[in-house]
């Protein structure tokens, strides 16, 4: 009879399923010794056809339990009092977790040792695991959820006429060396478990909702999604040049287009937060988790300077022409405003970017007002008073239209008004 089980000893007396539990607990803990042919009392039963069950153990290690624990796990025969056993040195292996793949990385498929047991570890046990094997880079970690589907970025990539085997996603980095998928292919698959948000506010303010909406699933079609969404509601005004009709929409699609890309780019996703958008009467706010790479300052990033989070994330995403090239997207935003006096707004903090796109048509409704009141102002001061139909040929506007550029300049204080009916006049205010 041998010593008892303990914290680095386990016995089991027959080939049984639970040998791999066993294994998996050891190489993600100290190591240890696991004999098959001995009780749990340590009584030595013995083998019946070692050989057999050399090979099935052998079988079982190595298509059971990923990444690869064969070299860590080294079986052989040994005799007790004329029977045979199979003994297994398990050491502590440097790419855990180790899991049993039929349940994959979550605690039902990692085990650690606990005294003389194997047992589930936890989620924040196997993050820890993940973390020191793998590094801090979120992308390049294991995904705790192995079975992902990949319909969309299949979709994404055949538009793009590029490969999208098994040998394209290890280059890529969406599955490691081992073939295990990483939070890569966690972000590209139908069950990423990040989101965007939307919502579209009444005017300037979030005081009143008129719509709001969750985007989830691949990045692929949540990109796409969100951007049909964006252009549904970036609505288009006419003005008149004589006869000739301009139509202006709210904000340049090609702005639209780069900011939703920067910040599933570039946000964090170690974080739990989801992107938002919000859609207001005078601008879109784009807001990302994750403020900018450390050492990076915003005008580094305006001087066309780009340190990204997710340098792999960022690579597949130039490869299917979503993006051109690393740092340019910011520029572009501005490009996009150039001629225009509202231009984009970057505000960050250590936790959130936030990309402030302003309403092209709100604005120069905005730069339209203040230039008329400009000028009534302006023929006031050189004049004493004005009236409406003064206002009417000074605006070259309708008698309404500029009885109403009277009437909010009296409202904010800039004039008042004297006299009645025919006879008003508008003054500067004292």
């Amino acid at each position: 009879m041998l010593s008892k089980e303990s914290e680095t000893v386990e016995y089991k007396s027959i080939v049984i399923d639970d040998i791999k539990k066993s294994v998996v607990a050891f190489a993600n803990s100290g190591g240890g010794v696991l004999y098959i042919g001995i009780e749990d009392s340590g009584n030595i039963a013995g083998l019946s056809d070692v050989d057999a069950d050399m090979l099935t153990i052998n079988n079982m290690l190595r298509d059971g339990i990923k990444p690869d624990v064969t070299l860590f796990a080294y079986c052989h025969i040994e005799q007790y009092d004329g029977k045979s056993i199979i003994r297994i040195d398990i050491q502590s292996g440097t790419d855990r977790p180790y899991y049993l793949v039929s349940k994959g990385i979550r605690p039902e498929g990692v085990y650690v040792r606990h005294g003389a047991a194997s047992v589930p570890a936890t989620d924040t046990s196997i993050r820890k695991m993940i973390r020191e094997t793998d590094g801090d880079s979120y992308e390049k970690l294991r995904s705790m959820e192995q079975n992902l589907t990949f319909a969309s970025a299949k979709d994404e990539f055949a538009k793009r006429k590029v490969r999208f085997g098994t040998s394209q996603m290890v280059t890529l980095g969406i599955m490691n060396s081992d073939k295990i998928y990483t939070n890569l292919a966690l972000l590209l698959s139908e069950q990423c478990v990040h989101t965007i948000k939307t919502a579209i506010f009444q005017d300037t303010t979030q005081q009143v909702f008129k719509d709001r909406q969750e985007f989830s699933g691949s990045l692929f079609k949540q990109i796409n999604d969100v951007y049909n969404y964006l252009d549904l509601n970036n609505k288009t005004t006419a003005t008149f040049d004589k006869l000739l009709r301009i139509d202006n929409r709210d904000y340049p699609e090609s702005a639209l287009r780069e900011a939703l890309l920067n910040a599933v780019v570039h946000r964090e996703y170690s974080s739990s937060g989801s992107i938002l958008i919000k859609i207001f009467s005078d601008r879109i706010e784009f807001i990302s988790p994750g403020g900018l790479v450390s050492g990076i300052e915003v005008e580094d990033i305006m001087s066309g300077y780009s340190a990204c989070r997710n340098s792999s994330l960022a690579e597949i995403f130039y490869r299917l022409q979503l993006i051109e090239a690393y740092g340019t997207g910011i520029l572009k935003i501005y490009e996009a405003y150039r001629t225009s006096l509202a231009q984009p707004k970057i505000k960050v903090t250590p936790n959130v970017f936030k990309m402030i796109l302003p309403n092209l048509n709100a604005a120069t409704a905005v730069n339209e007002t203040l230039t008329q009141e400009e000028n009534v102002m302006k023929f006031v001061n050189e004049n004493g008073s004005i009236n409406r139909k003064q206002a009417e040929n000074l605006l070259s506007i309708s008698q309404t239209a500029a009885g109403e550029v009277l009437r909010k300049m009296r409202e904010h204080g800039d004039l008042i008004r004297e006299g009645h009916s025919r006879n008003v006049r508008y003054f500067v205010s004292k």
